[in-house]
């Protein structure tokens, strides 16, 4: 049997050194893509596009704008000079936010009065304007704070904080939201990489007419299954080594857990991904078909129902059990355990099984489908 499955490998292996278009798709697409969905896809909302209104123009109005502008979040977009020049730049979109500082900003400030600042800020994005008023409330609690300290201070009466809040951010001290997506990145090129690949592979013996001699040759089903896959499962770890790697040299994203738990879990995964091409090969009479379909039912419930972007506890219940269908799921909660948390086995031993279950379900689904006839 060994024989046999060997044998099987050794011929796709020669197979794909005589195809160089799926070599170069294989091992140089997956780190484009990386990079692509690495550089482009973010949630840090930074570098606000920001007009002024300053009609108290006094060196406390100046004190808060450049408070504002000293960090990444703000990009001073041009100073107002009129209420009427608020909706030009909103309209033309010369500025997502427009702050008016009112006249009697600094005095009402000294006299320790309570004072007004006005944030009109373009809604059409939703997340990004809720974003932009928690960055202004947190920056003009802030000021509003020290301002009160300084004006106590002043009169010999110096302010303490009963309550001091100090957050600790664990696994992702700087919030960096590539962290938190790289992972889902893995996941869902190795998914696409995989279940294409062996689609297109076991396809092409049916358009070339070897799958008919490999029927009567003493390999069985399973035999046959198993050598078609054992390459591409050498490829696929091949591929998460080279996305790891340049992972960690594009975003400094480093590995905190045990690599043979990484690699155990891997295989895991490729194992489940690979039985999904072969059963889609077992659906598909054309190469064209086949990468359409694996493309669809990879690559889309990787990116919208495996948390890999949207939040699995955020979606309707119907949905949730709807996640259940991309193995993706499962590894991106494993992954971002590992990678980032360094946590063992004991955290995630339920994800290990659901990758069990389905490969093993959709390995059966693809011996039987193809199951060679007695005679052919």
């Amino acid at each position: 049997m060994i024989r046999r499955i060997l044998a099987v490998s050794r011929k796709e292996i020669r197979q794909l050194k005589r195809d160089t278009r799926m070599l170069f798709v294989l091992f140089v697409f997956p780190l484009i893509l990386l990079a692509v969905f690495g550089y482009v896809i973010s949630f840090d909302v930074k570098h606000i596009k920001l007009a002024v209104l300053d009609k108290d123009k006094s060196e406390m109005s100046r004190n808060y704008i450049n408070r504002l502008l000293s960090s990444e979040y703000f990009d001073l977009t041009g100073y107002l000079n009129s209420d009427e020049q608020i909706k030009e730049y909103l309209d033309q979109h010369k500025a997502q936010n427009v702050l008016v500082i009112p006249e009697d900003f600094s005095n009402d400030l000294q006299l320790g009065k309570e004072t007004k600042l006005q944030i009109l800020i373009d809604g059409v994005n939703g997340n990004t304007a809720a974003v932009i008023v928690n960055y202004m409330n947190i920056s003009a609690i802030s000021y509003s704070l020290e301002s009160l300290s300084s004006a106590a201070e002043k009169k010999g009466y110096p302010l303490y904080n009963v309550i001091e809040f100090e957050p600790l951010f664990w696994y992702n001290p700087t919030l960096n939201s590539t962290f938190f997506l790289l992972p889902g990145l893995v996941a869902m090129i190795l998914i696409l990489t995989a279940v294409v690949s062996i689609a297109l592979s076991v396809v092409r013996e049916k358009e070339k007419g070897t799958m008919e001699q490999l029927y009567v040759s003493p390999v069985s089903s399973i035999e046959l299954l198993i050598g078609k896959t054992l390459p591409y499962i050498v490829i696929a770890l091949i591929i998460a080594a080279l996305i790891l790697f340049a992972g960690y040299l594009l975003f400094g994203i480093g590995m905190k857990g045990n690599y043979l738990l990484l690699l155990i879990t891997t295989l895991i995964f490729l194992f489940a991904a690979l039985n999904l091409g072969i059963f889609v090969s077992s659906i598909a009479e054309s190469q064209q078909v086949a990468f359409q379909v694996g493309s669809l039912i990879s690559l889309l419930p990787s990116f919208i129902l495996s948390g890999f972007i949207f939040p699995i506890e955020s979606m309707p219940v119907v949905i949730q059990w709807l996640t259940n269908i991309t193995p993706a799921k499962f590894y991106i909660k494993i992954l971002r355990g590992i990678m980032l948390k360094g946590v063992g086995l004991e955290a995630f031993w339920e994800q290990v099984v659901y990758l069990l279950i389905f490969a093993l379900f959709f390995l059966i689904a693809a011996s039987v489908k193809n199951k060679k006839a007695d005679t052919v």
